[in-house]
């Protein structure tokens, strides 16, 4: 009669398995440098293109300043809303625009 107890756990010993796919997968990778390159340059060509001068400037004030939404309505006497508003419509614009350049 067959024993009936589980099979013990797969160990790795000491994460030899998870060091050796680490490495597999260093060898192996894809360089996307030039795909960063040219979605970097097609959002900063989009930005200026694409958005208006509202939108523009609460998104450079958003992510590259890193203002919080509270501060930036603060700063243009405007509701917070209008802002998370101005900036959600502003991504979307750059979505629409960027989904094409790869």
């Amino acid at each position: 009669m067959a024993s009936t107890r589980p099979a013990p756990p797969l160990t790795y010993r000491n994460n030899e398995f998870i060091g050796d796919m680490a490495a597999w997968q260093r060898e192996n990778a894809e360089d996307n440098s030039e795909q960063l390159a040219r979605l970097r340059r097609n959002l900063r060509l989009a930005r200026e293109a694409e958005l208006t001068a509202r939108q523009r400037q609460m998104i450079r004030m958003y992510y590259d300043e890193g203002k919080s939404m509270t501060k930036i309505a603060r700063l243009l006497h405007v509701n917070k809303s209008t802002v998370s508003r101005t900036i959600a419509r502003g991504r979307n614009r750059l979505k629409k625009c960027l989904k094409y350049s790869f």
